[in-house]
């Protein structure tokens, strides 16, 4: 136990922001596992509301400090690709072959 205050008043304060950043981190994490929950039922609804609410959970914990702001658009980025593999896997059966480039001949 420390003698000085202000080192007491740093430890009150350490422990109140390690509880709100594991919320915050925990709700990430929840929030990742609907959307993936979602995205393997092919229920696209229902993925975009989880998306949303991923969304929300990133942007509070960047504005609490609690995550990196790279580590929230990397996420996001991620869950978007997820939730629009589920439209275009609709349209897969469309795709054209003649879409992709020739591989270049570097010498």
């Amino acid at each position: 136990m420390p003698n000085i205050k202000s080192q007491i008043k740093r430890d009150k304060q350490n422990k109140k922001r390690t509880i709100k950043n594991k919320a915050l981190k925990s709700r990430i994490k929840t929030a990742q596992k609907k959307l993936t929950s979602a995205v393997s039922e092919k229920n696209p609804e229902e993925a975009k509301d989880k998306l949303k609410e991923l969304n929300k959970a990133l942007d509070k914990a960047v504005r609490g400090s609690a995550v990196h702001k790279n580590f929230s658009t990397h996420k996001k980025s991620k869950a978007a690709k997820l939730v629009n593999s589920l439209k275009d896997e609709g349209a897969a059966g469309n795709k054209n072959t003649t879409d992709e480039k020739p591989a270049s001949g570097k010498k």
